[in-house]
C-alpha cells in the first residue's frame, strides 16, 4: 500500500511538498505531454530541402547552431519568466519576444506550442491553480499572444524549478524535439539519434551556462542563417512538419 498524501483540513487539497511537485516538473519534460512540439522540425525540414544539411554531419552542426540560437534568443525570457512567476511579468515577456521574433514561421510556432502548453499545464497542474486562472483571464483579451519561451518559464517557476534547471529544461526540449524531428525525416536512425543526443548534450551544457541568466536585453540571434531558412518553411511543395 501506497503512502496517503498529506491534506489540508481546510480546502481539503493535497499540500504540495518538494516531492509531490518533482513528479510534475518531469512530466512537464515528459514527451507524452501534448504540447506540439513534435510538430516542428525548428527549421530542418527547409534546411534538408535547400540542401544544407545532407549527413549526419551536417545535422550536428546543424543541432549545436539551433541550441546555439535557442540559449541566446530564449533563455532571457525562460529566465525573466521563472524568476517573476506572475501574470504581469508573463505579458511583458510575451510582447517583447512577439516584437523580437523576425520570421512568420517561427512565431506562428511560438504561439502553437505556447497555447497548447499553457492548454494542457492548466488541465494537468491542478495543484498549481494560478495557471489556469491566468490562462482564462488572458484568453480573448488580445493582451497576450502565448508565446512558448515565457510560458515555459512561467509554468517552471510555478512548479519550483530554480531558474538554472528551467532554463536546461527548455535546452534539454529543444534538442530532444529537433532530433526527433531528424528522425522521422530519415537523416539519422533512431539509435543513431539517441547517440548524437548524447553527444550534443556536451555542447548543450555549455550553451547554457555561457548564455544563462542573461536580461531581456540581451536577448538576439546569433545565428540568422537558420532563421532565415526556418522563414523558407511555407514555401516547401511538400512538407510534414509546421515549421
Amino acid at each position: 500500500m501506497g503512502s496517503e498524501m498529506e491534506v489540508d483540513d481546510g480546502t481539503k487539497k493535497p499540500i504540495l511538498t518538494d516531492s509531490l511537485l518533482q513528479w510534475s516538473q518531469w512530466q512537464l519534460l515528459d514527451s507524452i505531454l501534448p504540447t506540439g512540439g513534435f510538430a516542428h522540425s525548428f527549421g530542418l525540414e527547409a534546411a534538408i530541402q535547400a540542401r544544407l544539411v545532407l549527413q549526419p554531419e551536417d545535422l550536428r552542426t546543424y543541432v549545436v547552431h539551433v541550441l546555439e540560437n535557442t540559449g541566446s534568443l530564449l533563455l532571457p525570457f525562460i529566465y525573466a519568466a521563472t524568476m517573476s512567476p506572475d501574470m504581469q511579468t508573463w505579458h511583458k515577456l510575451d510582447r517583447i519576444l512577439d516584437a523580437t521574433l523576425t520570421n512568420e514561421v517561427g512565431r506562428k510556432a511560438s504561439i502553437t506550442q505556447g497555447s497548447a502548453l499553457m492548454r494542457v499545464a492548466a488541465a494537468v497542474f491542478t495543484e498549481v491553480p494560478s495557471v489556469k486562472m491566468m490562462r482564462d483571464t488572458s484568453l480573448g483579451t488580445g493582451a497576450v499572444s502565448f508565446h512558448h519561451a515565457p510560458i515555459f518559464g512561467l509554468v517552471c517557476g510555478l512548479l519550483g524549478f530554480d531558474s538554472g534547471t528551467s532554463q536546461k529544461a527548455f535546452m534539454f526540449v529543444t534538442l530532444r524535439d529537433v532530433i526527433s524531428a531528424a528522425t522521422r525525416l530519415n537523416v539519422v536512425g533512431p539509435l543513431g539519434a539517441a547517440v548524437l543526443q548524447h553527444q550534443v548534450a556536451l555542447v548543450a551544457e555549455d550553451l547554457s551556462n555561457k548564455w544563462m541568466n542573461r536580461a531581456v536585453e540581451e536577448a538576439c540571434q546569433t545565428t540568422p542563417l537558420l532563421d532565415t531558412v526556418q522563414g523558407c518553411h511555407g514555401y516547401l511543395f511538400s512538407r510534414l512538419f509546421c515549421s
